[in-house]
């Protein structure tokens, strides 16, 4: 790892570790925890303070990247982000409780009175052209997918596949649905790989890619999802994600237990 990047990667461990040290925001997470996707009023009223010491740990929250908002209609949604958590993760716990820790990033809520929407975000030292041939190239993609590698023609309207030699069947399939290189790509989403996430049936996922200075942010949206959706269909997300940074910073793959479940025996 370059020494730039170390300390692209300290600086934002350290909003992280600030972030989390005040107790308020705790709380804040806790209630996105239980209900992804409020807003500013709903928040509000859920702890006592005014609406500006809320929106002043909201945005502290949001530069240290737990958070993520979505403007929808003229409200704008706050969304909780497990990535800067896995980033944690995968640097220091995996080697020590990894079988435990890991859990941090399926977050279920059972609470939920609407379709479920998920939000993750994180900033990659890379170019988007780069970012969207990681995510198109099979090779690339079964480094940090699972080992799973994804085919497909990547037109608008095609299909495209996650398929792995140590696997007998499908784990997941879909369509692509909007295709606009190197900023979006909208699929639906079928999982396969067990009976139990075969039968949540279809929903969506967007990749959405924003260059920012040298880097770039990108936004994973998981939603169409139904009420209490199982987890499995998210909850890989974050991990799938920080090993996409991993790789295209440092070229290097995870081998965090669980990250490359699917890949061919050496």
């Amino acid at each position: 790892m370059t020494c730039d990047i170390m300390v692209t990667y300290t600086a934002a461990m350290d909003a992280v570790f600030k972030a989390l040290a005040d107790p308020t925001r705790r709380g804040l997470l806790d209630e996105l925890f239980r209900e992804d996707g409020q807003t500013l009023s709903a928040l509000q009223s859920r702890v006592p303070m005014t609406r500006f010491g809320v929106m002043k740990h909201l945005r502290a929250l949001e530069e240290a990247g737990l958070v993520v908002t979505k403007r929808q209609g003229r409200e704008k949604l706050h969304f909780i982000n497990v990535v800067p958590i896995r980033l944690v993760h995968d640097r220091w716990v995996s080697k020590y409780a990894a079988p435990w820790a890991a859990t941090l990033s399926g977050l279920k809520h059972e609470l939920e009175k609407k379709p479920m929407e998920k939000v993750f975000e994180i900033y990659i030292k890379t170019t988007p052209e780069r970012l969207w041939e990681a995510l198109t190239n099979p090779e690339m993609r079964a480094k940090y997918t699972f080992g799973v590698t994804v085919t497909s023609d990547w037109t608008p309207g095609s299909k495209y596949r996650g398929a792995s030699a140590a696997a007998p069947d499908l784990i997941f399939e879909g369509v692509n649905l909007d295709v606009d290189p190197p900023r979006k790509l909208v699929q639906s989403f079928n999982a396969l790989w067990s009976d139990d996430v075969r039968a949540e049936g279809t929903s969506r996922v967007t990749w959405e890619i924003e260059q920012v200075g040298d880097s770039c942010r990108l936004t994973v949206t998981h939603d169409q999802l139904r009420e209490g959706a199982n987890n499995e269909l998210y909850g890989g997300h974050p991990m799938i994600l920080s090993g996409l940074k991993t790789l295209l910073e440092t070229g290097q793959t995870l081998t965090t237990p669980g990250s490359l479940r699917y890949a061919p025996p050496a």
